[in-house]
């Protein structure tokens, strides 16, 4: 134990696996619960057999010692067998006594496959050294685990190729030698069974449910079932009526542009500075159209039986959506790394797209359409996982030509800090995090949650007057204002002041902060005594008049 102790306080690359503790008297068993469920789940994701808490070390690997005693452990095990789930508890639990301290080491067993530990029904995890709830991605991790039966890999028993379009067979082909130029030689003389077999869309000559989705007949969805290989497109007019729609079945790989075809993608014009002559770009870029309604196609949940939704609306906005959560977690970690993901829900079928050309094996496809949309001075795309299903829209219009122009020239921002401006001016919520880093860069003003675009970045993008108007005028002139009032007229309800004052307060409040704020500048200049109130109306005080 001594050695094992040793180990451990010596050990600097896996801190995930490891947590000290004083624990002098007591330790609270919720948080040895939570460190528990962190631990266990953070063992199996890092193939160890086993993770330990210690107690009677403090944070810098000191050896202080614990005077926990027996029964007090005894107490721990009967609440974490109790309160995790599945029920497990300590590997094993040993005492040892270091220059007359003792120290307490508690092993872990890592989660069995298959399994993350929950602790009072909630998965923990660790970031570094830090607690945090287990994310998506590292729950899916572990359950594949067990559920390595990926779906899209299934042998569909009965199926042949007879049931597989030789149109999306032959565009797959010409895909794939577009993808291998160097195989285009060799490739043009294949038969089609040895194409499937080579491009991984069908395994040792047999039917998957990957080729029956990209490649199988319309007739050929019920091999499938209750899976769906459906793609709706709906016009809604700017009021979200139905004006038109459409629906698309397998082969997806070619219904793929028979959706794209139906969007109308108009040309849109605007004004370059400097010129008189019009910029015209694509509402939509085809790139960025490709890579949504791929990656739709690529991550949908086949297993929940939905269909994949585009909805086109007459005021330049695009809406895909697709069944299943966001295994990433969040678009920002997705950008940020650049890479391909870990863990791909329907790898078979994610694998044989990248063969047929249809999305990309670097992971840099979501960061791409982000840049499209910043250098067309469109606004970010935005991303919503809500009700297990993720959901992109992509607009397809300027909303500030001045601004966003000015804002791309500002050469030190990163793609980062655009995407939480982006955010801060439609008014979404930033962590704490976020706005901290905005702050320190000073880029935004104003107090959670009406933060706006500082007055560094209005002096550069031509906003000053947009500014002063979501910043807000000095209390002081409000104060005048209602003064001057009172004074020309003897008195004023708040009516009255609402009236006064409603369009000239900070335009990032909404109208209820905004009578707020009024309420709280009448109760200031009665706290000052300037003014009193005399029932329902206001008046001066008698020794300012």
């Amino acid at each position: 134990m001594k050695e094992l102790l040793a180990q451990l306080l010596s050990s600097e690359t896996e801190a995930e696996l490891l947590e000290f503790k004083e624990a002098k008297n007591q330790y609270d068993k919720n948080k040895l619960g939570r460190y528990f469920s962190a631990l266990s789940n953070e063992a199996n994701i890092n193939n160890k057999t086993s993770a330990y808490i210690v107690f009677g070390i403090d944070n810098n690997k000191n050896i202080v010692g614990t005077d926990i005693s027996e029964n007090q452990i005894n107490h721990y095990k009967q609440e974490i067998a109790q309160h995790t789930s599945p029920n497990i508890g300590f590997k094993k639990v040993d005492m040892v006594i270091v220059n007359q301290a003792k120290v307490i080491l508690f092993e872990i067993p890592a989660a069995l496959p298959g399994m993350p530990i929950a602790w009072k029904g909630h998965y923990y995890s660790r970031n570094g050294e830090s607690l945090t709830a287990l994310n998506i991605e590292k729950v899916e991790r572990i359950r594949n685990q067990v559920l390595k039966t990926d779906w899209s890999a299934q042998i569909i028993n009965g199926a042949a190729i007879k049931d597989l379009s030789e149109n999306a067979i032959e565009e797959a082909k010409n895909q794939f030698i577009k993808k291998n130029p160097h195989l285009s030689r060799e490739a043009s003389n294949w038969s089609a069974e040895t194409f499937l077999n080579k491009a991984k869309i069908t395994i040792n000559s047999k039917i998957t449910r990957t080729a029956i989705l990209l490649l199988g007949k319309p007739e050929s969805e019920h091999y499938i079932n209750p899976a769906t290989a459906k793609i709706s497109w709906v016009l809604q007019d700017r009021d979200t009526i139905e004006k038109d729609y459409a629906h698309f079945s397998c082969p997806l790989l070619l219904s793929v542009e028979k959706t794209s075809s139906k969007i109308r993608n108009l040309n849109y014009r605007y004004m370059q500075e400097g010129t008189l002559f019009p910029q015209e770009v694509l509402q939509f870029d085809p790139y960025v159209i490709r890579e949504a309604l791929n990656n739709c196609i690529a991550h949908q949940d086949y297993t929940l039986g939905g269909k994949i939704n585009v909805v086109e609306r007459e005021d330049g906005i695009l809406i895909f959506t697709n069944a299943g959560s966001f295994i990433p977690q969040n678009i920002e970690k997705v950008i940020e790394a650049d890479a391909p993901e870990n863990v791909y829900r329907n790898p078979f079928l994610s694998n044989a797209m990248v063969n047929l050309n249809m999305i990309d094996t670097i992971g840099s496809g979501i960061k791409k359409m982000y840049i499209i949309q910043k250098n067309k001075f469109f606004p970010l795309p935005d991303y919503d996982f809500a009700d297990d299903k993720v959901k992109v829209t992509i607009t397809g219009k300027v909303l500030d030509l001045a601004y966003s122009r000015k804002l791309a020239e500002k050469q030190d921002l990163t793609l980062h800090e655009i995407i939480l401006l982006d955010k801060i001016a439609k008014q979404k919520t930033l962590s704490q995090k976020e706005i901290a880093q905005l702050k320190t860069r000073n880029l935004i003003e104003g107090r959670k949650p009406n933060f706006y675009i500082s007055s560094s970045v209005a002096k550069i993008t031509g906003e000053r007057a947009k500014y002063i108007k979501q910043r807000g005028i000095n209390d002081e002139y409000y104060m005048r204002m209602i003064i001057d009032y009172i004074k020309e007229f003897g008195e004023g309800r708040k009516t009255d002041f609402e009236k006064l004052l409603l369009d000239k307060l900070p335009e990032i409040l909404d109208i209820t902060q905004k009578k707020t704020k009024i309420k709280n500048i009448l109760q200031k200049l009665k706290k000052e005594e300037i003014i009193y109130p005399k029932g329902k109306v206001w008046k001066m005080s008698k020794r300012i008049t």
